[in-house]
């Protein structure tokens, strides 16, 4: 099923398979709409997907990497799929992108979904409830999520919408600015799982702690870039607190006047520039989440999630005009 939201400044199309957003639509200077993420017309095309699968979807058990698909918890080794090379990437090959949610909720402003997560799915144990909801608030998609498990287990959901403020299909995106809240990031390994160092971003292409332009640093000599094919890593973001609240990003099209700020109660953000699509850097993802391979890193947050916990995570992508 395909549902409508809106309200006075954004609007959007949902699905209930992957719980993804089809469509936003929001205003630039001139108050022109334009839809601003990249998707799929029907139900149809991301079931039968071609090329990028995760276009808009919520991104589960785990979102990003995994090495080797591999984790051991309380004294027992877990092996997951391997769907991207030697590593398992966003849940495996079923993960919460290519299963129907249930619709608990439909308001004039917003829609909750639901999914229970079965024990042994794609590798992963315990019986995971979890909760979802799009809710537009102003001129804001406010994601909220929350889960519970049976069994330990990890969790680590996120948000995969591919932007281009131009409008989903128009242009480059490495003309559009970008500030990260972030004073370091996770350097990968050829296989783009982290090395295990938070390294500081200063004196390197991934310093957007000012405004820059995307496209400014890709031509620079650096080991990191080459890995990715571009940006394809983790940035360890500044929070004031664990858990609170903050700012992670904001990305600024010049020639719309479009502005989007990411804020999150998560300690990550995955800043992924569109290097693998046939059209080339058309679109990116700004993903919330805990660190990319943290079961495997014990200095990483800890992705874990015990029965009597509640996991609850808040992103918050705002839509505003300069």
């Amino acid at each position: 099923m395909i549902y409508t939201i809106k309200n006075d400044g954004i609007s959007m199309k949902v699905t209930d398979f992957g719980c993804r957003i089809m469509e936003l639509w929001v205003k630039d200077r001139e108050g022109r709409e334009a839809n601003v993420v990249l998707g799929s017309e029907t139900e149809e095309e991301y079931i039968r997907y071609k090329g990028e699968r995760f276009l808009g979807a919520t991104i589960g058990r785990y979102g990003n990497r995994i090495a080797g698909g591999r984790f051991t918890l309380d004294g027992k080794t877990y092996q997951l799929p391997l769907n991207n090379g030697v590593n398992s990437l966003h849940g495996g090959f079923k993960g919460f992108d290519m299963v129907f949610w249930k619709v608990e909720e439909v308001r004039q402003d917003g829609i909750v979904f639901s999914y229970l997560s079965p024990d042994g799915e794609e590798g992963y144990p315990g019986n995971l409830s979890v909760r979802m909801s799009y809710t537009l608030k102003d001129n804001s998609l406010v994601i909220e999520y929350s889960a519970q498990t049976d069994a330990p287990t990890i969790v680590n959901l996120t948000h995969h919408s591919f932007f281009n403020l131009h409008g989903a299909g128009t242009g480059n995106v490495n003309d559009h600015i970008l500030t990260i809240c972030a004073d370091a990031y996770t350097p990968v390994d050829e296989t783009l799982i982290p090395t295990g160092e938070i390294a500081p971003v200063e004196g390197t292409p991934f310093d957007f702690r000012k405004p820059a332009e995307i496209g400014s640093r890709l031509g620079q000599k650096d080991v990191q870039l080459e890995r990715g094919g571009g940006y394809d890593h983790n940035w360890v973001l500044n929070k004031p607190s664990s858990g609170a609240l903050s700012k992670a990003a904001e990305l600024f099209d010049p020639s719309t006047g479009r502005r989007m700020e990411v804020l999150t109660t998560e300690p990550g953000m995955q800043f992924y520039g569109g290097n693998y699509f046939e059209d080339k850097y058309c679109t990116l993802a700004l993903e919330t989440q805990h660190f990319p391979d943290s079961p495997n890193q014990p200095q990483f947050p800890s992705t874990v999630l015990r029965p009597g916990e509640t996991y609850r995570q808040t992103c918050i992508y705002r839509f505003t005009t300069i």
